[in-house]
């Protein structure tokens, strides 16, 4: 087979999802490390008064393409903005632009999808079932087509321990659940979700699951490959190590606890976190994409199948997430902390609530009522819900661990050259989990919250402010505590100083020993 560049080559490549996380690094990736494809359509809708062209531009001109860039100046002649909304029917296709991707497409990447948890199952259903169903029926008509990859998670079957790399049939039959959410109202809808999602956490997991078999059903002659990330970070290396521009995920959890607002969490300190860098999947996903267009003429009869994980393979735990996180965010703290970061994993769910009550919702409510007597707005106890609400779906995932199976992606990564190994590197073995961690935590810190490493010793100085402010705290709550309840006490004080004069002894006893040595 050729290698992958050369694949790509001439190509020209249709993307959903090109302005999302992962969308944005496969765009960037795909123009950087595949220089001679032809061109790359990305399906881009209106926003606020912009038009998809003004998106684009505005997008390349971030960080992110700084690399391709200087390597490739003339890079965003490649790109083609194509005018479409993935929750309107036809996708919010012209017919123009229907018939030009008919005529030119040779590779699809579907990535677009929504992301929250907690999205109502309409949406979700929208978004990242009928989307894909659309999706499927504009490749059925484009005449080129080698290859399509759909992204989907690798938590769309976390109903199951062991999860292997196939299509599971879902609880729910698509076809009908589509029909029944037509013509049910918003209130009913909400009020059966938790029965039609049934062992899913969320809306998110079930209607990829859903999407995943409805693939499988629909996809007819097309050549399909499905990628599952698990929960994807910051990069690993490329373009730089620790590019993340975005709070969602981990990410948000990470900045709460570096600003010390975060003090507690629901999780096992056990439970394998299967964080995946964002390159690793854009990697395997353009390695996949290569590797299933070279294989029409000898097809898998079933759809292959990439679990995207660490797991099974470089195994990184919660608590050890936890340690990295604290330690990085003490070295280089983050500008303005609210409070030293410190963070307490428990996988009690009472212990869980008293430390948020304590630690949380009391420094929180005495933070507003500071703020309001000195005439600002509120805002700590607003910043503490929408925190609760972030962890609150995170609890699941950090509270359990899954078995997954990656015969698949180690054929993929066998099946490539040396040189195709380092330019799209997906191997997880290689990841040092200690360095990733840092670069992840100072990537936060850089690029989502726009902080220059030059007011690293104004934010050292602000922790040690901290620092002494709590030691001083403290102190003074011993001294209250034992005023009120110890120097009443006659008995209380006898046992007192019976302990000073005793380590006055100790003290004494170890001098005269050190003397006489």
């Amino acid at each position: 087979m050729v290698n992958i560049p050369e694949y790509y080559a001439g190509k020209n490549v249709l993307i959903s999802g090109a302005t999302g996380f992962m969308g944005k690094v496969l765009l960037e990736k795909l123009l950087r490390s595949c220089p001679e494809v032809r061109s790359v359509y990305v399906l881009v809708r209106s926003k606020a008064g912009q038009s998809p062209k003004t998106r684009i531009s505005e997008m390349i001109n971030s960080k992110l393409f700084e690399k391709l860039q200087q390597d490739q100046p003339d890079f965003a002649e490649k790109i083609i903005a194509v005018n479409s909304d993935l929750t309107q029917p036809e996708l919010n296709l012209s017919k123009a632009d229907q018939s030009i991707l008919a005529e030119n497409i040779d590779i699809v990447f579907h990535c677009a999808a929504t992301v929250r948890f907690s999205e109502p199952l309409k949406d979700a259903v929208q978004l990242n079932v009928l989307a894909t169903q659309m999706m499927l029926a504009l490749a059925h008509r484009m005449k080129h087509l080698e290859v399509f990859i759909h992204i989907s998670t690798a938590y769309a079957n976390c109903n199951r321990e062991l999860i292997e790399e196939v299509v599971y049939s879902p609880s729910v039959d698509y076809r009908k659940l589509i029909d029944t959410l037509d013509w049910m109202d918003d209130d009913l809808v909400s009020t059966l979700t938790p029965k039609l999602i049934g062992e899913h956490p969320n809306t998110y997991t079930f209607t990829k699951s859903l999407a995943e078999y409805m693939v499988q059903q629909e996809a007819g002659d097309l050549n399909v490959a499905i990628v599952r990330p698990s929960i994807v970070g910051a990069s690993w290396k490329e373009p730089f190590p620790g590019w993340i521009d975005n709070f969602n995920g981990p990410s948000g959890i990470f900045i709460a606890a570096g600003k010390g607002i975060l003090r507690t969490m629901r999780a096992s300190n056990n439970a394998v976190a299967d964080l995946v860098p964002v390159d690793v999947v854009i990697n395997t996903t353009l390695a996949a994409g290569w590797y299933s267009g070279s294989q029409v003429l000898n097809r898998p009869k079933s759809i292959p199948v990439y679990n995207c994980t660490t797991g099974g393979i470089n195994p990184f735990r919660w608590g050890e997430v936890e340690y990295h996180v604290i330690s990085t965010f003490k070295r280089n703290p983050l500008e303005q902390a609210f409070r030293r970061p410190n963070v307490n994993l428990t996988s009690n769910h009472l212990i869980n609530q008293y430390w948020i009550a304590v630690s949380h919702k009391a420094p929180a409510f005495l933070y507003d009522l500071y703020l309001r007597l000195i005439g600002r707005e509120p805002r700590m106890m607003k910043t503490i819900t929408r925190l609760h609400k972030a962890m609150m779906v995170l609890e699941y995932f950090t509270s359990h661990s899954w078995v997954w199976n990656t015969d698949n992606m180690a054929m993929l990564l066998a099946q490539m050259s040396p040189e195709d190994k380092k330019i799209f590197n997906f191997d997880v073995r290689q990841l040092h989990w200690a360095e990733y961690m840092e670069n992840y935590c100072m990537g936060t810190k850089k690029y989502v919250l726009n902080e220059e490493l030059s007011g690293l010793p104004a934010a050292r100085k602000h922790l040690n402010k901290l620092r002494n402010i709590r030691y001083t705290f403290n102190t003074i709550l011993v001294v209250f505590i034992w005023r009120i309840f110890i120097a009443r006490s006659q008995m209380a004080r006898n046992i007192w100083y019976f302990v000073v004069s005793l380590c006055f002894k100790f003290l004494s006893y170890f001098r005269a020993s050190s003397t006489m040595r």
